[in-house]
């Protein structure tokens, strides 16, 4: 089974725990209704004796009526209360279901960019969808058979017993065989369940390299290619899929086959305790209630025999999943902004795995709350590069300190500390309100003024409740970046990081949003890189980045007069009416 042991969000009991409203009555219901299940057997026994009495004439249809109405009125009761443990019961596995989906999003949103370049696409998508529904599914399973298996079952079982409990001995023995059968199949069951979503994440990512690079295969005469390469994919699965599915259901029939066996001995003993011969007295009542409640009995437990199986295929996703539910928990909460603070980096410097040669070495500069840094150089020179090294998430030489907090290569993470605005604007398939909100309460009027967004949002259909499509696609690329923008204001941070903020704006915009920035930045470090030096003039220093990993710190005036590549740049957006230099 799966692994209780455990505390958090990584073990099944954590779940089962916080769901244990929805289980108490689950619970209620459930006794209540397979309690109640051994009324049907009894009014079976009862009906066919009333009908032998009937044609005895000891009893009239009168007597027949009444027993049918009251037969009628106990259904009615127990299948209300079957309706009730089934409704909680999916409302339980629902809830599940959302939340291990919620934390295995948390866990993939805040996994490193470099840790999710290498993760197979189609394997995290069958992970979190259809290991989940498959881990979901046992447990709720498991929850139901519970009662509907285990509690009936019991209760079948005394009910057999005090009928005659000699003739229940010799008749239970075959149930638990089936069970053995099932328990010695497991290890097989699980195997397959394993290879078939093995291959189900294959196909998924190979379907997704299929759609993806549709074009190029088509322009370079690679379809046919990567269509027998799919269809490779495809038999694998097919094959791999049949098979567990093989394992998992024809043995059903057999299970049952085995737990009917014992209908041979009630016949045959129970014919001789109705002839007044066998180990009791019974009438046809007593012989057909037995009988009904036998055959019930059998084939609950073919059911829980499948539930094994069942059990045994959640295990598979369980083991999957629980690593990322773990990851999950062990995750820091939300911080709120860090206290602003003196930026100090030392002789900073930065080399992609595999490469020999740096995008920027010996990087030493500082800055205090107020401070505005533009970052600019020629093209690929490493501007993006070096904004991304203040989040962390890949390890760099030299040492970037936040007041007496140093983060980076294993140190203090920059939680708190660092907010950014990358180069793409990132936005999801929801309203503008949320895509800038991010589940942050407060009034985003603000921040849609600072980023002069205000007066387009008021000529959408909705205002901010409009929605803007998947990557932000029904707005252009200057409100794309400006939404962006909007969000990294909303969420306060000390030190900014602004990838080409105003790439997409035009220059009077440029001018508003930068004076705000101003007024705003008071007691924040800014980062602003760009290749538009328009408002270099207007900043506190410049990092000029040679493109050969050498890089020059200085002021606008001092740039502009010691660094010929930077003078160029900045005269020819002036002649072009880019820039007005000062």
């Amino acid at each position: 089974m799966f692994h209780l042991k455990q505390s958090g969000p990584g073990s099944v009991s954590y779940y089962f725990h916080h769901e244990k409203k929805f289980l108490l009555i689950v619970t209620l219901s459930g006794i209540l209704y397979n309690v109640g299940m051994i009324a049907g057997p009894w009014f079976d026994g009862q009906l066919a004796q009333y009908l032998y009495d009937i044609f005895g004439g000891t009893r009239t249809a009168a007597d027949m009526y009444a027993l049918c109405l009251g037969y009628a009125l106990v259904i009615v009761g127990v299948q209300g209360s079957r309706y009730v443990k089934r409704l909680y019961v999916r409302k339980f596995a629902n809830n599940i279901s959302l939340a291990m989906k919620d934390r295995i999003y948390q866990h993939l949103v805040q996994t490193p960019k470099r840790d999710m370049e290498q993760a197979d696409t189609g394997a995290l998508m069958t992970k979190v969808i259809s290991d989940i529904d498959t881990c979901v599914e046992g447990m709720r399973k498991f929850t139901t058979e519970i009662f509907d298996t285990g509690v009936v079952m019991m209760t079948y079982i005394v009910m057999l017993l005090c009928y005659d409990w000699r003739l229940t001995l010799c008749v239970l023995v075959f149930p638990p065989i089936a069970y053995a059968l099932a328990n010695s199949l497991r290890r097989l069951v699980a195997t397959t369940a394993a290879r078939s979503k093995e291959s189900s994440g294959a196909l998924s990512g190979m379907t997704l390299d299929r759609i993806s690079n549709a074009l190029t295969y088509r322009v370079y005469g690679e379809e046919a290619v990567q269509d027998r390469r799919y269809e490779t994919y495809l038999a694998d699965y097919e094959k791999k899929m049949i098979l567990a599915n093989l394992w998992e259901n024809t043995l059903q029939p057999i299970y049952k086959v085995i737990a009917m066996i014992g209908t041979v001995l009630v016949i045959w003993f129970g014919g001789h305790n109705v002839q007044g011969t066998g180990w009791e007295n019974w009438d046809i009542a007593a012989f057909s209630t037995y009988l009904a409640c036998f055959i019930k009995l059998a084939t609950k437990s073919s059911h829980a025999a499948k539930l094994f199986n069942a059990i045994q295929k959640a295990q598979v996703s369980w083991q999957r999943i629980q690593p990322h539910l773990q990851a999950a928990a062990e995750l820091r909460q939300p911080v709120p902004p860090a206290a602003p603070a003196e930026l100090t980096v030392r002789h900073l410097s930065f080399t992609y795995p595999g490469s020999h040669a740096p995008i920027f070495r010996d990087l030493s500069f500082s800055a205090t709350p107020g401070t505005m840094i533009g970052v600019t150089g020629p093209v690929a020179c490493g501007k993006s590069t070096l904004g991304q090294a203040f989040l962390c998430e890949n390890p760099h030489g030299g040492q970037i300190f936040f007041g007496a907090k140093e983060f980076g290569n294993g140190h203090t993470a920059p939680d708190g500390i660092v907010g950014y605005c990358g180069h793409d604007a990132e936005l999801f398939a929801a309203t503008v309100e949320e895509n800038i909100r991010l589940g942050l309460p407060g009034d985003i009027g603000t921040v849609l003024k600072m980023v002069c967004m205000d007066q387009d949002c008021a000529t959408f259909p909705a205002g901010t409740q409009t929605p803007i499509g998947e990557g932000g696609q029904r707005l252009s690329g200057g409100q794309q970046a400006r939404i962006s923008l909007a969000r990294t204001l909303f969420h306060p941070r000390p030190l900014l990081i602004l990838d080409d903020p105003f790439a997409a704006v035009d220059m009077a915009t440029e001018q508003m949003i930068f004076d705000n920035l101003r007024r705003l930045g008071s007691d924040r470090i800014i980062l602003l890189l760009s290749h538009r030096l328009s408002l270099f003039p207007k900043l506190d220093q410049v990092i000029w980045l040679n493109g050969d990993g050498t890089a020059v710190v200085s002021t606008h005036e001092g740039l502009y007069a010691s660094c010929p590549a930077y003078r160029d740049l900045y005269d020819l957006q002036h002649a072009q009416g880019g820039a007005i230099h000062e």
